[in-house]
């Protein structure tokens, strides 16, 4: 436990951005996730719909700072690569 004042407050503050940012990686992992799923099922349609729910997923995350620019990028990248292979 902190016995330093401005420790203290930094702990207060590193939980609630815990809070915050887990609520942002947490559904960008579930959105990448259906959508995975859903392109394994074949569905070309709703695998396209939930494609672009996990982009916009990470994109928030990553404009939040929860994720790194480049991390989102490389997974909505896997994402549409196989959203194309699904098409083909």
């Amino acid at each position: 436990m902190a016995n330093i004042k401005s420790q203290i407050k930094r702990n207060r503050q590193n939980e609630t951005r815990r809070l915050r940012n887990r609520t942002f990686r947490g559904s960008a992992r579930a959105a990448v996730n259906k959508a995975r799923t859903q392109i394994v099922t074949g569905d070309a349609v709703a695998s396209k719909e939930a494609v672009m729910e996990a982009i916009s997923r990470l994109d928030k995350a990553a404009e939040k700072g929860v994720i790194h620019k480049n991390n989102a990028a490389r997974r909505k990248g896997r994402l549409m690569k196989a959203l194309a292979a699904l098409a083909s």
